[in-house]
């Protein structure tokens, strides 16, 4: 399958587009309907009408931003029309509320009458808490903002324009402190005079930087006081003072470079004209004007940013606009000024200095990240930005007077931005982070099947893995032509016709022959069951982890790892756990895959192998031992072995938190445990569940899934000696690629802890 057909299945499949409508609260009974609408809904009405400022507390208003375009400027497709603009404002969508919990509502406007924009966006104003301008042209998107600005008494923010020069200008306070440079000495070249490259330098020169040392380039050159090709107002109010004319001029003894121009615009001899350290900030998109490797190749002292994610110092907008419309919002401000987008500048400089938490750092790999000439700028996924962004911005807004609503407590509104970071729709971007940083070489069975084709594309393209393909290399080679997969970086093995499969027949032999297998038994075996032959690719080191089963019952994957791997010393059997992702949470069932009937030794390995898997996933865990009685209510067997399970696991980890025999909603529920159970180490806050025996875990994780729509990460597979992970059969490309994440980390600490 083609990229492009990946694009549109994305956005076709199931729900049309990206983003739904959700109610916030219920509508069940007649009760909650005349309460929801007539005639309990006048009641909020009558309010608003006395108090327009009511209409934050009664109705979606304070965490409502429009993102208006007329699709003018789309990305880097140009004037594509505003309703080919539509996934785009989508997407903008999604990232709000992904980042930073914002809702919004996507408008394209059929008009490129600037005009009538305004008038049409200021007639909005009663709907919204907020309005993000996106992808529209310039000059118009500056006479646009400027003139809502004046007439509206919600933030009107050009996220092109600010966020952009926002979080380059962060890296530029961080770079100039690394190079000992004083910001009012700074000479500063910015090539690019389109929306975003007309906001840095502006920005630029509000940060201290001396307007008569910034020299704005578009593609005729140098903007001089008297050139009269191509200007506009906007231009104009930038132009210098300067014999310069070309780019290659204005160059000469710069300190920064701010590009927002095009691929190559910055050469080699360009930048070798520039002083000492240079600050070099490439952020055309997808190409940069010049790559970090180019730079470095010039000047060993360039410090460099782009807008790409596989170099260090990305400048990406996600870093910005999410926090800073959260922290306006919170505060029912009427406006975004300037020194709300300085605020930003500096909580995003200071994160950058502060010491990086591990969870920061498991995410990148256990890279060491520290304040310095490669890292300018927080990661794009440090959770922190939120805890930083948001309150200073939100302080800005009360300090400067545009607040209408001042948060009292900044420390209880910290925690209330905490609790935002409790829903877990980051989990799997984290742990794909994780993968990326150190890829492993995984080997699929499965390799002429379809999906595991195109998850293996998806792995190379994404740099998350190093896939290994076992099967019939002709009719990998013709599915993947159909497929429109390439298979440049992926290794095709035919276990029928690799010279490992002797090798590997006699080590097998080796193993198993005490066990009723033959030598020639044991080359079928290798030669047919490509199970087999990845297990020992796995065992022998020429693969890092084995992901299989995508078309197999699961005993049929697991049996033949077992029997050439096996379970790690010390355990009595391997075990099986699903994380269980809502919109809320995240959640740990086990056992839900293999362990049919444990007893309680095999339930207490299951519950600590659990709480291990937990906390390599960044949770700290709470383990309910689950069962149909509480604290002894009903003694019976089943209960006593789930009491006997929980005193072993206390035992081994004391320091656990773990409670039981009790059901699932004492687990869950927290005045309950505080009324009936004041003695339980659980306070109703479960996140990791330990079921009694393979029927009830396996019935309650399918249930979630299908009734409560929790996303299923997994079978994690726990107890291997090595690192092995199945597939469920008819798993989607999107759930292979997340359990191949999950294969690579876990190999990443299996070469760590065995180095």
């Amino acid at each position: 399958m083609s990229k492009r057909q990946e694009a549109l299945d994305y956005h076709s499949m199931g729900r049309k587009g990206k983003i739904e409508v959700i109610t916030t609260k219920p509508c069940e009974t007649s009760r909650d309907l005349a309460l929801a609408y007539s005639p309990g809904v006048a009641e909020p009405c009558l309010e608003i009408e006395k108090n327009p400022d009511d209409a934050y507390k009664y109705t979606a208003k304070g965490n409502l931003v429009a993102v208006v375009s007329n699709g003018t400027a789309v990305l880097g497709l140009g004037d594509i029309g505003a309703l080919a603009g539509k996934p785009v404002m989508e997407g903008k969508g999604v990232l709000f509320k992904t980042f930073a919990d914002v809702d919004v509502f996507d408008i394209e406007l059929n008009t490129k009458d600037s005009d009538e924009i305004i008038r049409t966006v200021k007639l909005l104003e009663p709907t919204f808490g907020g309005i993000n301008l996106e992808d529209i042209k310039g000059p118009e998107c500056f006479y646009i903002e400027e003139e809502l600005k004046k007439i509206m008494n919600i933030p009107v923010f050009h996220d092109d324009q600010h966020g952009t020069a926002i979080i380059s200008a962060a890296g530029m306070i961080n770079a100039l402190e690394l190079t000992g440079k004083k910001i009012q000495d700074a000479r500063i070249v910015v090539n690019g005079a389109g929306a975003a490259g007309i906001a840095c330098a502006n920005l630029a020169v509000i940060m201290g930087i001396d307007k008569n040392n910034v020299i704005l380039c578009d593609t005729k050159g140098v903007i001089y006081k008297g050139r009269t090709e191509g200007m506009n107002p906007y231009k104009e109010r930038l132009a210098a003072e300067t014999d310069a004319r070309t780019l290659d001029d204005a160059m000469v003894n710069a300190d920064i470079f701010f590009g927002v121009s095009a691929k190559g615009a910055l050469t080699a001899e360009m930048l070798k004209s520039m002083a000492k350290d240079p600050i070099v900030f490439a952020m055309a998109n997808p190409d940069p004007e010049i790559t970090p490797p180019e730079a470095k190749a010039v000047r060993d002292d360039v410090i460099i940013g782009t807008g790409r994610s596989d170099y260090n110092n990305q400048v990406n907008n996600v870093l910005c606009f999410p926090f800073l419309f959260r922290g306006a919002l919170d505060t029912h401000a009427s406006a975004i000024n300037d020194e709300m987008k300085l605020a930003a500048v500096k909580a995003l400089a200071e994160l950058a200095k502060e010491d990086v938490p591990d969870s920061v750092r498991k995410a990148y790999g256990g890279e060491v990240i520290k304040f310095g000439r490669e890292y300018i700028i927080p990661k794009p996924f440090d959770p922190r930005v939120l805890l930083r962004v948001a309150p200073a911005v939100a302080q800005a807004a009360m300090d400067s007077g545009v607040a209408r609503s001042p948060i009292a407590d900044m420390g209880e509104y910290l925690e209330r931005l905490e609790a935002m970071q409790g829903r877990s729709k980051q989990i799997m971007r984290t742990l794909i982070n994780k993968a990326k940083t150190c890829p492993k070489r995984i080997v699929f069975p499965e390799g002429e099947e379809e999906k595991v084709l195109r998850a293996a594309q998806i792995l190379v393209d994404e740099g998350i893995a190093k896939p290994i393909l076992l099967g019939d290399e002709d009719e990998i080679k013709l599915n993947a032509a159909k497929l429109d997969v390439e298979l440049s970086g992926i290794t095709i093995i035919d276990p029928t016709k690799s010279e490992l499969t002797e090798n590997y027949s006699a080590e097998f032999f080796s193993m198993r022959q005490r066990k009723g297998v033959t030598l020639a038994e044991a080359r079928r075996t290798i030669r047919k069951s490509r199970n087999h032959f990845g297990s020992m690719m796995v065992l022998k080191g020429d693969a890092d982890t084995l992901l299989s089963g995508i078309n197999h019952h699961y005993p049929e994957t697991i049996r033949p790892a077992l029997e050439v791997i096996g379970k790690r010393e010390g355990l009595s059997k391997v075990h099986g756990m699903y994380m269980m992702v809502t919109k809320k949470r995240a959640t740990f069932f086990a056992d839900t895959t293999v362990a049919i009937e444990p007893t309680a030794e095999e339930l207490a390995e299951t519950a600590l192998l659990t709480a291990q898997k937990a906390r390599q996933f960044d949770f700290e865990p709470k383990v309910a031992m689950l069962s149909f009685s509480n604290f002894g209510s009903s003694p019976h067997p089943l209960t006593l072995k789930v009491k006997r399970a929980t005193a072993l696991v206390k035992a081994q980890d004391p320091d656990l938190i773990v409670e039981g025999e009790m059901q699932a909603n004492v687990a869950l529920d927290p005045e309950l445990v505080e009324k009936q159970y004041p003695f339980s180490q659980l306070k109703g806050d479960a996140n990791v569940f330990i079921f009694p025996d393979l029927q009830s875990g396996n019935i309650a994780y399918k249930l979630l899934h299908k009734l409560g729509g929790a996303e299923q990460i997994g079978p994690i597979l726990m107890g291997m000696k090595m690192p092995v992970h199945v597939l469920q059969r008819g798993d989607s490309v999107a759930e292979i690629i997340n359990m191949a994440a999950v294969a690579v980390v876990d190999a990443q600490e299996y070469a760590f802890n065995n180095k």
